[in-house]
């Protein structure tokens, strides 16, 4: 019978690169930052890593279709390599393979890593993919800022809700993240902004302003996961250990009848109620102390407080408005800065998201730092609110 993998594994070392408009760094140059700090910090050599996941979403933009790049810009001894993509949660995927690899008891030590180089492509947005015929009669006119105004739409008729009242809300997500983000050395957009500002910025798809979204950058992080054991014999008493991590991909209900009302992500409930079984958590409110959420969009990032339990049904407006996932409330969302402050280098989130929430439970975040956080949770939504993949990771100290 399946056991799960709580306490199975060790996070022993991290790196994340500065993001932004990385013009003057390659992918390889890009990958190597994020390892050599998560090298030294894990304090092992190169030689002791056994195996390889390497995360990247956009081949077709010089990273690499292949794992092959990864072994080559690290000159990693002949292991085993595996490239991955799994949308947004393309970075979680990666780390996924390594956790998953050593809680098996496969190797002792891997590593995982996320790239992706995007502001090379001259695109403000994602860039398209190699269009096809499919792609052609399955995405017409298709845009990610259109596809998520819907579900503001869909949750303020769900709730009853007065339009200017979200927007409120949303206008308060997004400034909240710029607060966190200015004081992130490495994030990419390091200036606060005003409510008002947020409130007013010129729109992109109603009620979705400039200010509600987030952009695009390059960027790589990477972690190093080994057998608690192995932790132990380093001389490490307490270290980060992987509670939980699960992935829930749509199964084409959402648009396949009217069960899905449109206001919420149902992979996301999915992932996270498994995931906090795994982890033995049976109240979120009480036991989660800060999360890294997938806001692409702040209506998406409203809505994933309902969704992951920590706000009740129509209930995150309020919870938002009063602070609750503000750097000082109860339950602080998006710490460093969040996607909108660091952009979205799809390889490279996911890890970028459980960087922070390393840094914060070893006490290391610096002007940052939270006060004895517990648990740490991440979240990706890889795609569209009516078909993607929701990831969640909870991590907490050893012992």
């Amino acid at each position: 019978m399946a056991e799960g993998i709580r306490d199975k594994v060790a996070v022993i070392g991290m790196g994340c690169t500065k993001f932004g408009e990385r013009w003057d760094a390659s992918p390889e140059d890009l990958v190597t930052e994020a390892f050599e700090e998560a090298l030294a910090d894990a304090r092992v050599d190169r030689a002791d890593i056994e195996a390889g996941w390497f995360g990247v979403f956009y081949d077709e933009q010089n990273v690499g279709k292949s794992a092959y790049p990864l072994s080559q810009y690290l000159r990693l001894p002949n292991i085993p390599m595996t490239r991955v993509e799994n949308l947004c949660a393309t970075g979680t995927e990666a780390l996924r393979g390594a956790v998953y690899a050593v809680a098996a008891g496969a190797c002792d030590i891997a590593v995982a890593v996320g790239c992706e180089k995007l502001k090379d492509t001259g695109f403000a947005g994602l860039p398209e993919r190699t269009k096809g015929t499919f792609e052609d009669l399955y995405q017409p006119n298709f845009t990610p800022p259109g596809a998520f105004a819907q579900l503001a739409a869909a949750y303020t008729a769900k709730h009853r809700l007065d339009m200017g009242d979200l927007k409120r809300a949303m206008a308060h997500v997004s400034w909240k993240s710029h607060e966190n983000g200015a004081v992130n050395p490495k994030a990419h957009l390091r200036r606060k902004i005003s409510i008002d500002q947020a409130l007013n910025a010129p729109m992109v798809a109603y009620p979705l302003g400039v200010l509600d979204c987030c952009g695009v950058s390059d960027g790589a992080a990477c972690a190093i996961v080994a057998r608690p054991e192995i932790a132990r014999q380093m001389g490490c008493d307490r270290f980060v250990a992987v509670k939980a991590l699960q992935l829930a991909p749509s199964n084409g209900i959402e648009m396949g009848h009217r069960s899905w009302d449109g206001a919420h992500t149902l992979t996301t409930r999915k992932a996270v109620a498994r995931a906090y079984a795994e982890a033995g958590i049976s109240n979120p409110l009480a036991d989660i102390s800060l999360t890294e959420v997938h806001d692409c969009f702040s209506i998406t990032e409203l809505v994933l407080m309902e969704d992951l339990g920590l706000s009740r049904e129509g209930g995150a407006v309020a919870d938002i408005l009063d602070g609750r996932y503000d750097a000082a409330g109860d339950i602080p969302c998006q710490i460093d800065g969040g996607l909108k402050c660091f952009g979205h280098p799809i390889g490279a989130s996911g890890l970028r998201m459980t960087y922070e929430i390393y840094q914060q439970l070893l006490g290391r975040a610096g002007e940052r730092q939270l006060q004895s956080p517990k648990f740490g949770l991440a979240h990706n939504l890889g795609g569209i609110p009516n078909r993607n993949i929701a990831a969640v990771s909870i991590f907490g100290l050893s012992g």
